[in-house]
């Protein structure tokens, strides 16, 4: 099978045309999920799959499934799955999540177009609000295809305007009916800019991933009291912020201490307010979340007993007290052996290096994997950057990765 590099980069650079936001280095776009640029991207999406002779199905959470069913496979048979998202973060790249939904539409026009007689049918996927930017914490329309999510309840969550995610896809078009249930898939494979180095430094093209990381998400709420930045004594003080501040080189701390047993476990805090955020004013609140992940679950545990140990100690050493919830809590996910060993296979085949490698990064695939056969491949990245408009994956590397990515799907749809 030959891979058209040229119809592969064609469709993501058109791709980057719906949401494209201004760079003087590189090439960025905003796409939220059911937003006006989701809509074009998807209507563009829904047109190369019509080319190619696919067939269209929208669930009601507006997952879009295009279906390869030639004469020489059973329709009744369990499919063969491959995609990724359209959504976007603020102000990121072309690649995170379009690759994989257009390498999985190139590699069904790559074994069309060499004559592959799958004994199975074939189905390329966009997933709805994979980054979570607009409606509930991520990766929400396959939380809806393996069950963890109801219809009812993806379709009610708001976003920030109090718009329902189910008006917000009607409004563009992509309420759909029924829905998509990854369970009836034989198999699943999604493509991904690996958004690390990892296959860079090592000159690798494909990284076949091993396991995805467990995550943990924390939200907490440290409350002191604001008060006056020049008349309040510093023995009188009930500083927010100056808590919250131990709190997160704790959280450093105990990560740093933990990659002596896991090297892979990594803690953060990523987001931080701050009221009432005044220059003369003492923080009288402050609010931040901690992202734990790592591919051993006891260094989440871990991680997160030392979370609540440290604000056990803030409320005993200064006037504040604390709340932790802890409402994201996933373990590690393991890719499943024969996708996998057909990934490696397809490299081979195609004289292409693979390498096994986890990942850091949660995808759709950590949802699909608990219900179907599923592996997850990596794509190189330049510098690792991803989240941005500098973010950037070599043409020739898109398609080699897709290259191993067909010759899977078509092993995997001709067992």
């Amino acid at each position: 099978m030959q891979v058209n590099q040229q119809r592969l980069r064609s469709d993501i650079e058109s791709n980057a045309e719906f949401g494209a936001v201004p760079s003087e280095d590189g090439r960025g776009r905003t796409v939220l999920a059911a937003s006006d640029s989701d809509r074009r991207a998807r209507e563009f999406f829904c047109e190369r799959l019509r080319d190619a002779g696919l067939t269209i199905r929208i669930d009601d959470v507006g997952n879009v499934v295009g279906r390869w069913d030639p004469e020489s496979a059973d329709s009744e048979a369990a499919p063969v799955a491959a995609g990724s998202h359209l959504d976007s973060v603020p102000e990121g790249g072309i690649f995170d999540g379009p690759l994989g939904v257009y390498a999985a539409l190139e590699s069904v026009r790559a074994m069309q177009d060499a004559g592959v007689e799958p004994v199975r049918p074939v189905e390329v996927v966009n997933f709805t609000e994979e980054e979570g930017q607009r409606f509930g914490g991520g990766l929400v329309g396959s939380a809806v295809a393996v069950g963890e999510m109801s219809v009812e309840e993806a379709l009610e969550i708001e976003d920030e305007d109090g718009i329902p995610l189910g008006d917000a896809l009607a409004d563009i078009g992509f309420r759909g009916d029924g829905r998509l249930d990854a369970s009836e898939w034989d198999a699943w494979v999604e493509l991904h800019v690996e958004q690390s180095e990892r296959l860079a430094e090592a000159g690798v093209p494909a990284g076949v991933v091993t396991s995805i990381v467990g995550l943990s998400r924390c939200a907490v709420e440290i409350e002191g009291e604001a008060d006056h930045a020049g008349s309040t004594l510093m023995d009188d003080r009930s500083d927010a912020l100056a808590a919250a501040s131990e709190f997160v080189l704790d959280i450093e701390r105990a990560t740093t201490e933990r990659t002596e047993t896991s090297e892979t476990a990594v803690g953060t805090v990523g987001k931080f307010d701050v009221s009432p955020n005044a220059p003369n004013v003492i923080a009288g609140r402050a609010s931040l979340t901690v992202d734990v992940r790592d591919v051993e679950y006891e260094s989440i545990e871990y991680i997160i007993d030392e979370a609540r140990a440290s604000l056990d100690r803030l409320e005993r050493q200064r006037p504040v007290t604390t709340t932790l919830e802890h409402p994201w809590n996933r373990r590690p996910v393991e890719m499943d052996d024969r996708c996998r060993n057909a990934l490696h296979a397809a490299g081979a085949e195609a004289g292409l290096e693979t390498m096994d490698l986890h990942s850091g990064a949660g995808h759709d695939t950590m949802h699909v994997a608990d219900v179907t056969d599923a592996a997850l491949l990596f794509a190189p990245s330049r510098d690792g950057i991803s989240h941005n408009p500098r973010e950037w994956t070599d043409w020739a590397d898109c398609a080699d990765a897709t290259r191993v990515l067909a010759g899977a799907l078509a092993s995997l749809a001709t067992e």
